[in-house]
């Protein structure tokens, strides 16, 4: 840890698991950099970014002074954009027999009706991509149909013959277009980016597809590279659909004997996680051992941060014990909230409410009244995650009741 008197240099290697994102990681760097410079006014430390040196993955240096400390932090995202671009890669027609197939897998499963007696808010996240794609559809429908009817009706006189065939045409162009247009703007309406979403957890009910196994693999050397350097801590930040990926690299680290004794610290920061929406699903055995093995670990600490104005997320549920995989000598996560109510001012909190997709990246930002979470001390401050919350007490609200209808783990 750094020493004024001695001006050692506190060190941090950190690595970010970004949810289910398509694009590219610069977009992080562009937000720390802003979010950074935001908390560090209101609550008077100094930090700044510059550009990782060298080659290797993307990522940002990070030089900070916090509470008489000096800190550098190495960020790095642990990038898996190319596998949700090639997985958004489908055509209208393959999009809506995706939404068909992702609703029997919830449905059949039962999934979805375990998560709803969870938190309702990602439940309506669930359910939002399939009534607009379903609403969307009816409507370029509707309209196909009475464009086609004017067409058909247009040629009646001079071409009876053909007057319903082109009238169907009509209509048929009419509704792709339309099909179309609404895919454009999907950028304002988020429902094929969330179909593309849970349809990818659910692809293969709950395994993970070979192709991410593999980059996992990647990251999880990766991480043993870091946990081999001399950093005072290594932190795993993973947000959304990462959080649950972070657990998986990290258990797979542990088994593999990735963590030495002594330095660096092993950190594990989960942010609006949506473990359930995956975990319940009938072939999550991985996730859910990894879960279970996680939960019990010594060699790190875990703390997960989700907050009840998070409609996205499954706040203050603790993902191991919801699962119902929770084992005797469970000593992770620390579950505690960001509580946006409190942390936000009234007038933040106004401008920010019901813009869902923002609030789930809150976590990643500046707070106008911070209260013990602020997401540059952990990854930029002069404390581990043990340390900095060595005496905070679990959330008094959190969720534990086991939920899943599936605990298999082999």
């Amino acid at each position: 840890m750094s020493d004024g008197a001695t001006g050692r240099v506190w060190r941090r290697r950190v690595f970010y698991v970004p949810g289910y994102d398509p694009f590219h990681p610069r977009r992080y760097r562009e937000l720390y950099r802003k979010e950074g410079a935001a908390q560090a006014a209101i609550s008077g430390y100094e930090l700044s970014l510059r550009s990782k040196q060298g080659e290797g993955p993307y990522g940002w240096h990070v030089t900070a002074s916090m509470d008489g400390n000096a800190v550098e932090a190495d960020v790095e995202v642990l990038v898996w954009s190319d596998i949700v671009r090639a997985s958004m890669g489908h055509s209208i027609p393959a999009t809506y027999a995706q939404l068909a197939r992702t609703a029997w897998v919830y449905l059949r499963s039962g999934v979805l009706f375990r998560v709803a007696r969870l938190r309702k808010g990602p439940t309506i996240a669930a359910l939002y991509p399939v009534v607009a794609l379903t609403v969307e559809l009816v409507a370029a429908l509707l309209l196909g149909w009475a464009a086609g009817a004017v067409a058909a009706q247009a040629f009646s006189a001079a071409a009876p013959a053909m007057a319903n065939w082109i009238g169907w045409g009509s209509g048929i162009a009419v509704a792709f277009a339309m099909l179309a247009w609404f895919r454009r703007i999907d950028g304002r309406i988020y429902a094929y980016y969330l179909m593309h979403d849970y349809a990818h957890g659910a692809q293969a009910w709950g395994a993970y597809p070979a192709e991410l196994e593999v980059r996992l693999g990647a990251f999880r050397e990766t991480v043993a590279r870091a946990m081999r350097e001399d950093w005072d801590e290594v932190l795993v930040v993973g947000h959304s659909s990462g959080a649950h990926l972070a657990v998986s690299v990290l258990a797979d680290l542990i088994r593999a004997g990735g963590v030495p004794e002594g330095r660096p610290a092993l950190g594990f920061l989960s942010l609006g996680q949506v473990v359930p929406m995956v975990a319940f699903l009938p072939r999550a055995r991985r996730l859910r051992a990894d879960l279970a093995y996680l939960s019990a670990r010594e060699e790190l600490t875990w703390v997960d941060v989700t907050a009840p104005g998070d409609g996205c997320a499954f706040a203050l549920c603790d993902p191991v014990s919801v699962t119902g995989v929770a084992p005797p000598g469970k000593r992770w996560p620390l579950v505690i909230s960001a509580a946006f109510t409190q942390t936000l001012s009234p007038a933040r909190w106004k401008e920010l409410r019901w813009r869902f997709f923002r609030l789930h990246f809150q976590y990643l930002c500046a707070f106008d009244r911070p209260g013990d979470y602020d997401y540059f001390r952990i990854t930029a401050g002069p404390l581990t995650l043990a340390e900095r919350f060595r005496r905070r007490d679990p959330s008094k609200s959190r969720i534990e009741t086991p939920m899943s209808g599936y605990r298999d783990v082999a």
